[in-house]
């Protein structure tokens, strides 16, 4: 297997609000220097698809999750830059979950108990 072909789609999840990580990415790519810049072609609210100077085209989606705004760079030819960019991002807060499980009383626990006890015999 090719190994371009993991490198293709790349993912994180940050802290930033997904229109913040379109605006970074626009930042971002335009600020590269010579062969690797790119510039904005189209834009809408949850991606961004930046040209590059030999029209290389990069795409960025941004979109809002429970963990975290889930981050997506591709490229065929750009790919150390989109990883560049995923990592250049702050991570996503850890979310730690809970789940709060009802104790059950004791006294319960123990009339139960001899309920079955007093079926069985």
């Amino acid at each position: 297997m090719n190994q371009q072909s993991t490198r293709q789609l790349q993912e994180r999840f940050t802290s930033l609000a997904p229109t913040a990580v379109l605006d970074h990415a626009v930042q971002f790519f335009s600020r590269q220097s010579g062969v690797y810049a790119a510039f904005p072609e189209k834009r809408g609210p949850t991606h961004v698809m930046l040209r590059g100077l030999g029209g290389e085209e990069i795409a960025i989606a941004a979109w809002a999750t429970d963990a975290g705004t889930r981050v997506s760079g591709s490229s065929y030819m750009f790919d150390q830059q989109v990883a560049r960019f995923l990592d250049a991002l702050p991570p996503a807060v850890a979310v730690a979950t809970v789940l709060a499980v009802p104790a059950v009383p004791a006294v319960a626990a123990v009339s139960a108990a001899t309920a079955v006890k007093e079926v069985t015999a």
